[in-house]
Formats: structure tokens, C-alpha cells, sequence
């Protein structure tokens, strides 16, 4: 597969201040990819220069080997939907979706054909004589995706599209952006800061910080095997071991901690012996048993009381306080266990569930 789109280098500026620092990404043709980050990461920053609403102050951006980095956004033929719809209220749903083809001189039975084929893909064909003002919002955002594809843009490019919807709608998008997605092939270029959102739709997910890129990765391999601390943070829940590493064999950590030791995965830190390390934990991957159930020894294994039980539906998660009075976080199923506070349990975990990562701090 081809690449799409090319970001050589660029970055962009506001006289002292750095919005993005100079980027490198390959995007593939019909690939569904997100850039998940906090305020102020970047993410909108490289979208807008995508779209061309921002020019970057250095870089090249590559569409299928063209340089269009100094086009106006009205000769790149990108679709874009903003997070506020950016909807024409006096114009019904039918002319919204219209206004991008007569901005290209198609119009007559060719542009009613594909408009009706934009609005079936949103399932909107039986609202195309409404207005904005009788529509929901989760409607007013089918609306702006049709008009963003009706055209059939060479990429989609999405503005944190879902958050102005309740979450049962957002959920409901998710499901539906990414079957749109898989239906009309086009490159999508999705914003977003909601992690859930991320793991769901792409196929890869750019994580980004203070202007620069960190990791980027399809979302089961960025989930398991973070690069950083602030990853690992950031995508989900993480307990963060901090020690000396013991011994490193096979592409494997011992780390010695407050009382007790892990194995880890080294992800590429290049650990050795005798230096101090942070390895990433997810909760859900501790089990904890009652003292007397626990049984076995070895790295991997801490005793700890209950300091507080967070209910989650089909899961609690459980704040185990160490000896050395840190907490560690294990996600058990709800019911399982006796969880009062101060009662003592064993956590464990396997081998390969800990992950070495680099130490980065959160901003």
C-alpha cells in the first residue's frame, strides 16, 4: 500500500513559541489513522496544516508524492468536518450537502446523484428537505460528514467530530465512522483526545505531547507495549514500578523495588544492570488473592491492604497500599472477592505483563 500523505519535517511557529515540533509521518492510502493527545500536544495544529488553514513554518507536505504545502485549502480537495458542524442553517440538509459540488461547478442530475448517495451513506436520504434547526445534533453531524464525502475527497480530515454528543451517541459513531470508513476507502485523519475513541476506530494512533510525536502504533501494540511513562499514562491506566534493574537475559528485566521484584519486557530502553528503571503495569493484568489462596514465590508477587474500591459496572478496580505506602492498582472482576478497606491480599502478575519504559514526565 501506498502512502497517502507525507509530513517531511515540518513544524510550525508563533514567533517564540513552538506549536509543533518538526514531525515525520507516512500515512497510508485508505488508512484510518488518529492523533490522540491533551490540549496543546499538536493534534489540531497538524491537521490544520493538512487541511491548509495553517502554513507550517518549515516542512514539506506530500500527497501522493505532489508537494502541496503552499496550495490553498480549496485546491487540495480534503474533506473536513469541524467539531461544530459548520452547517448553512438556512439551507436544507439537501443544499448543504450540494454547496462543496456547485463550488465545483457540478450540478443538475450528476450532482443529485451524488448527493443522494452522500446522504444514504450518513442515512440521511429521508431529511434531505429539513433544515439544521430540526435536526439532533448526532443528525447535524451526519449532515456535515455527507457533506464532507459527497465530492469524494482524497482524504477525510476530522476535528474531534464526536464531542459535542452524549456518550451513547459517541459510542454509536464510533461503530459508524470506521463502517463508512471501510465503505468508501477514503484516508481518514481523525483528531481526537478521548482514548477510547482512539483504540476503537484506528488503524494506527499517532500519540503526541508538548508538539511532538511519541509513539505511533496500531492500537493493540501501543496499548501493550507503550514507549513511555506518559503513554502508558495517557492511553489508559498504568502502574509505574520504579527500581534498580537487577539482571537483564533475553531481552528481559529483573528490577528490584521497595520489598519486592518484577520481570518486564524491555521495549527498546537498552536496561542494564545496576541502573534505575520504571516498568508500566495495566491493572487489569494483577490478580489478587487472600493470603492464604495465594500460594508460590518469586518476582512479580507484593503484599498489600485495601485503601479504597472504586465500582465500575463489571469490574472494581482496587487500590492496594505497599508497605512502602505506594499504591498499586488492580482491576478485578466485581463480586469476585471480599474487598474491605484494610484487608490484606497478594498481588501477582506474569512475566511478561510488566513493561520497561522511558521515564518521561506528564505536562
Amino acid at each position: 500500500m501506498k502512502d497517502s500523505l507525507v509530513l517531511d519535517g515540518i513544524e510550525k511557529r508563533y514567533g517564540d513559541f513552538v506549536a509543533l515540533q518538526r514531525t515525520e509521518l507516512s500515512i497510508k492510502a485508505g488508512e484510518f489513522i488518529t492523533l490522540l493527545g491533551p490540549s496543546g500536544s499538536g493534534k489540531t495544529t497538524i491537521l490544520m496544516s493538512i487541511a491548509g488553514f495553517a502554513n507550517p513554518s518549515a516542512g514539506r507536505i506530500l500527497l501522493d508524492g505532489r508537494d502541496v504545502t503552499g496550495l490553498p485549502p480549496e485546491r487540495r480537495n480534503f474533506g473536513v468536518v469541524f467539531q461544530g458542524y459548520a452547517l448553512f442553517p438556512h439551507l436544507s440538509v439537501y443544499d448543504n450537502v450540494a454547496f462543496p459540488l456547485r463550488a465545483r461547478g457540478i450540478t443538475g442530475a450528476a450532482a443529485r446523484t451524488l448527493i443522494m448517495a452522500a446522504l444514504e451513506i450518513a442515512k440521511l436520504d429521508t431529511f434531505a428537505h429539513r433544515y439544521p434547526r430540526q435536526l439532533s445534533g448526532g443528525q447535524q453531524q451526519r449532515v456535515a460528514l455527507a457533506r464532507s464525502l459527497v465530492f469524494s475527497p482524497e482524504l477525510l480530515l476530522l476535528d474531534e467530530p464526536l464531542s459535542a454528543l452524549d456518550r451513547a451517541l459517541r459510542k454509536e459513531f464510533q461503530t459508524e465512522f470506521r463502517s463508512i470508513h471501510r465503505e468508501v476507502g477514503t484516508t481518514f485523519i481523525y483528531v481526537t483526545h478521548d482514548q477510547e475513541e482512539a483504540l476503537t476506530m484506528s488503524d494506527r494512533i499517532v500519540i503526541l505531547d508538548k508538539g511532538r510525536i511519541l509513539q505511533i502504533a496500531p492500537p493493540a501494540e501501543l496499548y501493550e507495549r507503550p514507549a513511555t511513562t506518559f503513554v502508558a499514562g495517557f492511553l489508559g491506566k498504568s502502574n509505574f514500578l520504579r527500581g534498580t534493574v537487577a539482571a537483564v537475559a533475553d531481552g528481559r528485566a529483573r528490577l528490584d523495588l521497595a520489598g519486592f521484584s518484577t520481570c518486564a519486557l524491555d521495549n527498546g530502553t537498552g536496561a542494564q544492570a545496576g541502573a534505575r528503571a520504571v516498568a508500566a503495569l495495566r491493572p487489569e493484568k494483577v490478580r489478587l488473592a487472600l493470603p492464604r489462596d495465594a500460594g508460590g514465590t518469586g518476582p512479580g508477587r507484593v503484599t498489600g491492604t485495601v485503601a479504597g474500591v472504586t465500582y465500575l459496572g463489571a469490574s472494581v478496580e482496587v487500590e492496594l497500599r505497599l508497605a512502602d505506602g505506594q499504591i498499586l492498582l488492580a482491576t478485578v472482576p466485581a463480586g469476585q472477592l471480599p474487598l474491605a478497606d484494610g484487608a490484606e491480599y497478594v498481588a501477582s502478575w506474569a512475566e511478561d505483563a510488566a513493561i520497561l519504559v522511558r521515564e518521561e514526565a506528564a505536562p
